[in-house]
């Protein structure tokens, strides 16, 4: 799970870092205010990468995509966008633990083959 949520995470990264340069054009925006606000949300989306498995890291990651979706009222494009990542890390957490799931089972079997010894086969 966490390889994927990562990939979603820093690929969310940029697009903030962007979707703050077009909001840069908008003279009713502070420079100053946009640039704190697109700051701390890449901030986030990196240290969510490390928080990802930890308790409340994916509702974290959640929290990030409803920032994200609401966006667009500062630049539209971010509903589109903030939708596109929400469905991504819907797929990155559901996906992720399956996967999970299947390499943990996939290793038990492995250890009770080991532990039956070579005259089991």
């Amino acid at each position: 799970m966490r390889t994927l949520c990562s990939s979603t995470l820093i690929g969310e990264f940029f697009v903030i870092g962007f979707a703050g340069l077009v909001a840069m054009k908008d003279d009713s925006l502070a420079m100053s205010t946009v640039w704190w606000v697109c700051g701390v949300a890449m901030a986030v989306s990196v240290l969510l990468c490390g928080m990802v498995t930890r308790p409340g890291g994916v509702q974290l990651g959640w929290a990030l995509q409803i920032g994200l979706i609401l966006s667009g009222f500062v630049v539209p494009t971010m509903f589109f966008l903030g939708a596109v990542f929400a469905g991504l890390w819907w797929a990155s957490v559901h996906y992720g633990r399956r996967i999970d799931d299947i390499k943990a089972r996939w290793a038990e079997n492995q250890a009770a083959e080991a532990s039956a010894g070579p005259d089991a086969a």
